[in-house]
């Protein structure tokens, strides 16, 4: 495949005036997240059915972020739309202290899919939430302060969350207060620990892990955070048995394993859960995102029954107004039901397999930009590098501003293509819909090699 450049495709009557109007708006009263306000230029979006969005000047686009990794099964799914519907007929909205039937069940379809004996469903409204909630749970299960957690990586933008995170976004909000102490997991590509092979990766890591441990003071942890796969910080897939190696650890110090699932939740792997995928079970499950494709905001803890007892006659001191809200407990039954009934998670697993990894393969031994190519089902990462050899990233770590162009001109000429692509730091994720297409995938594939081409004009 080479690339064929092509002009965005159009879709839909355009109507610049409306799509004015629309930005005039959001610029006048919009705060957008993470964000310099009078730097961005937002897209106006007119809609988006699929794999695929457009603009009101009538510019199609494939998503290869499904929104922010989170519309598995991809925009205005039908089945899912009228669910939302019927339930708004019935009843929009009810305090959480009540049983409700949308709520009932889907806790107990999420419960039904989670590993191990994680069969108790404390609903949220999204992943930030779901964190701090497991981390509240875990500090008060155990009677410790302090939690674990990985430098590469994303929990959320909320107090704690964000503590809990490893990536830049925490520095603003970080006062050292919070309880937190980092640690380095496992990334064999930019090894901490002088490996070479997955296995000394793995070994090492863990070594790292309870040394760090033993030095906290094994009885100050409450809990050891980790993504299954870490996703925004790089989709760094874990080498075998460094998971199964954590759940021991924590064991053997009575701490808490919480896995993060928000992301890699619900199919995105090619499994239900990632955490299938390496055949563990933590304590407790944060999930949210693809629990229903984002069509209302929902999310959650999964808990194990031996936490779960901790409250049985114990109040859990926390909880929110909008706890399983009607809506998006109905939109996660029909997104649920869905993707057993069509396949989807099946889907991911077969063109994560037979399409999307051989593609990126095959581009990465066209293009010197690019070092590293991971992942998984539909969650894959492109490593871009000035150099192969040295392994010295495209642009450097948190760059802004003219540090950052040439991943600014890889973005603009994927865009330029129809594509739209998730991009942070020196990467670009693929991480499209989990209902996208071979035919799809391929077309998304000849907008990367166009991008690519780009990339490599800064390669030496």
């Amino acid at each position: 495949m080479t690339a064929q450049p092509s002009p965005v495709s159009r879709t839909h009557q355009p109507n610049p005036e409306a799509g004015a109007a629309v930005k005039a708006a959001d610029r006048a009263h919009v705060f957008h997240s993470w964000s310099a306000q009078d730097l961005i230029d937002p897209l106006a979006v007119a809609g988006a059915e699929g794999s695929y969005f457009w603009d009101y000047d009538g510019n199609r686009y494939l998503d290869f972020t499904s929104g922010l990794v989170f519309t598995n099964i991809g925009y205005q799914h039908p089945r899912v739309v009228a669910a939302i519907q019927e339930q708004a007929a019935t009843m929009t909205t009810f305090a959480p202290a009540f049983a409700v039937e949308a709520r009932s069940e889907a806790a107990r379809l999420i419960a039904e899919r989670t590993p191990g004996d994680l069969d108790k469903i404390f609903f949220t409204n999204g992943g930030a939430d779901a964190v701090e909630h497991a981390v509240r749970m875990a500090r008060l299960h155990t009677g410790r302060p302090k939690v674990l957690s990985a430098y590469r990586s994303y929990h959320g933008g909320s107090q704690q969350a964000v503590n809990i995170t490893g990536d830049p976004r925490r520095w603003a909000s970080d006062t050292a207060s919070a309880g937190v102490v980092h640690f380095w997991a496992p990334f064999l590509y930019r090894s901490r620990f002088y490996a070479e092979t997955e296995e000394q990766e793995c070994a090492r890591a863990l070594e790292h892990l309870e040394t760090t441990i033993a030095f906290e003071g094994p009885g100050t942890v409450a809990a050891i955070i980790l993504e299954s796969i870490p996703g925004t910080a790089g989709i760094m897939v874990p080498p075998p048995g460094y998971l199964a190696g954590v759940r021991e650890l924590c064991d053997k110090y009575g701490i808490v394993f919480i896995l993060d699932e928000v992301m890699a939740g619900f199919g995105r792997t090619g499994e239900w859960f990632a955490a299938d995928y390496f055949g563990v079970v933590p304590d407790l499950m944060t999930f949210a995102k693809g629990v229903n494709s984002g069509y209302v905001p929902l999310g959650g803890v999964a808990i194990s029954e031996k936490i779960a007892e901790t409250f049985g006659k114990r109040p859990y001191p926390g909880g929110l107004t909008y706890s399983g809200h009607p809506l998006a407990c109905a939109a996660a039954v029909a997104t649920i039901n869905v993707m057993a009934e069509e396949g989807i998670v099946d889907n991911a697993r077969r063109l994560g397999a037979e399409v999307v990894e051989p593609g990126l393969r095959a581009l990465a031994e066209r293009h010197p930009s690019v070092g590293d190519v991971r992942g998984t089902g539909m969650f894959w990462a492109v490593e871009l590098v000035k150099n192969r050899e040295t392994r010295e990233p495209l642009v450097p770590y948190n760059a802004t501003g003219e540090a950052n162009a040439p991943m600014a001109a890889f973005a603009a000429a994927a865009k330029a293509h129809g594509l739209w692509p998730f991009v942070n730091m020196n990467r670009t994720h693929v991480v499209p819909p989990l209902t996208i297409t071979e035919a799809e995938l391929k077309e998304g594939f000849q907008a990367l090699d166009a991008a690519l081409s780009v990339a490599d004009e800064h390669t030496e």
